[in-house]
């Protein structure tokens, strides 16, 4: 099932938008089926069980790291993590240049903007994204590279609004910082958001079913 559900994707998406699995809660044999059928891209929502899964698994692996920030843990990601899409703050920025400077090492982010008004639905605004911008633009451990957003789980009408909203400020930010990831869409709304400019759709449960 889990290769037959890849291949299937892959065939049906631009060569230009990246998968990435989300394999928070998969078991590491889960984990090994995508790798061996070509997936290098897996992303994560807890510090610790990414930690854990670094540790057993090939280490050609990408890891993404899309859950919330725990300022005390980064330092455990930060030697391997290849992209973290849910930058909120400006403190996690510092936290990150520090801790990339120690390992010598340019860390790759995004900012996760608001776009539903879903309350377990986070991220910040088009304008404090300007802000942390401009006051990272000159810290020599950390690179923003886009954007991440979460949509509603309601109609596509409302769905469509978000990615839309959030495709508007990503070309906004991409001329003036020179962005080139927006990461949005998953196994419910990923074809719409390919239509909507999206580079990278999170994919769960169409890759790998129902989580345990």
């Amino acid at each position: 099932m889990i290769k037959k559900n890849f291949f299937s994707i892959k065939k049906s998406i631009p060569k230009n938008v990246g998968i990435l699995a989300v394999s928070k809660n998969q078991d590491i044999l889960s984990i090994r089926k995508l790798y061996q059928v070509g997936q290098r891209d897996f992303g994560e929502n807890f510090i610790q069980e990414m930690v854990k899964k670094y540790h057993l698994l090939p280490k050609d692996i990408r890891w993404h790291m899309i859950g919330k920030i725990q300022s005390n843990k980064l330092k455990y990601i930060i030697p391997f993590v290849h992209l973290i899409h849910s930058i909120q703050k400006f403190k996690h920025i510092e936290i990150i240049n520090k801790i990339g400077n120690k390992h010598n090492k340019i860390i790759q982010c995004l900012l996760q903007i608001r776009i539903s008004n879903e309350i377990n639905k986070s991220g910040i605004s088009e304008e404090d994204g300007y802000k942390i911008f401009e006051s990272s633009k000159n810290m020599k451990n950390i690179k923003i590279i886009g954007l991440m957003g979460l949509a509603s789980f309601k109609e596509k009408s409302i769905v469509n609004n978000e990615f839309f909203y959030l495709k508007k400020i990503y070309d906004k930010y991409k001329n003036k910082y020179q962005c080139n990831v927006l990461s949005m869409g998953m196994s419910r709304d990923f074809n719409l958001a390919i239509q909507h400019g999206s580079t990278i759709i999170r994919l769960g449960n169409y890759l790998f079913g129902n989580r345990k």
